[in-house]
């Protein structure tokens, strides 16, 4: 049996992590922590509640063998830290966390003998259109990101659009072609850049998480989608992560590696 401990468990992905986890043979839902729903019963889908705990450190003495964290990036990165400190692995879907944050972790990884997988997208179709999108870079090396999120998501441009940047850029065998004598008439206009990716973000009531990736080339383009269209569509990946991370020492960025990508 797996003991789960689920922070952030009073957000929108965290309510669902805790469902997914507590609908899961071989896990338990042992610890919900969030301090804005402190003190309150977590009724799980058709079973017992579980008390709502206002600090992290309900998950000291719990035997929690993971953790969950869908809070804020600044409260993941002491989320970490803690875990580690606890001999706990951790799940991290919390984005917006910088390149130096992730080096720290990777180091506390390796003295602490700590396993943290940090994934931008738990959406197992979103995991394989970045992969599809590194792939056409090959042979389209011209590409632009159009990511859109619902409006309360706190980060933009969004990971999964920064990590398919990243694999359009790596896949790449030729560079793009020149931008020419382009003007933008409105700053931004062309959107965020990334190593030649432009990357525009949508946020907007009604939408949950999208992405699609245009390439073009001579005579022809090609487009790339996933939709998101509930959070349910990422505890599949959730629970994979939670089943694979002790498997996995050190630090482990993105769900593809638990794929086989």
């Amino acid at each position: 049996m797996t003991r789960v401990g689920v922070l952030g468990a009073g957000g929108r992905m965290g309510l669902e992590v805790c469902r997914a986890v507590h609908a899961e043979e071989g896990m338990d839902l042992s610890v919900v922590v969030d301090p804005t729903f402190a003190e309150r019963d977590y009724l799980g889908p058709g079973g017992p509640g579980v008390e709502v705990a206002q600090s992290i450190s309900a998950l000291r003495g719990s035997q929690v063998d993971v953790a969950v964290d869908f809070t804020s990036a600044r409260a993941a990165v002491d989320n970490i830290r803690w875990c580690l400190d606890e001999k706990i692995a951790v799940v991290v879907g919390t984005t917006g966390m910088s390149q130096d944050i992730l080096k720290e972790v990777e180091e506390l990884c390796s003295q602490k003998d700590g396993h943290v997988l940090v994934a931008p997208n738990f959406a197992i179709g979103a995991v394989l259109a970045m992969r599809f999108a590194e792939m056409a870079a090959a042979w389209m090396p011209d590409a632009e990101v159009i990511e859109l999120h619902h409006e309360g998501k706190a980060d933009s441009p969004s990971g999964t659009a920064i990590k398919t940047a990243e694999g359009i850029a790596k896949g790449r065998r030729a560079g793009p072609a020149a931008p020419g004598s382009q003007t933008e008439t409105m700053p931004g206009a062309r959107g965020a850049e990334m190593e030649g990716v432009h990357i525009h973000s949508v946020r907007l009531p009604g939408l949950v998480a999208h992405q699609e990736v245009i390439f073009g080339s001579r005579g022809q383009t090609l487009s790339i989608r996933h939709d998101s269209t509930d959070r349910t569509s990422f505890m599949p990946g959730v629970v994979l992560a939670i089943r694979k991370i002790g498997e996995r020492p050190g630090l482990t960025i993105g769900l593809e590696n638990l794929l086989g990508l």
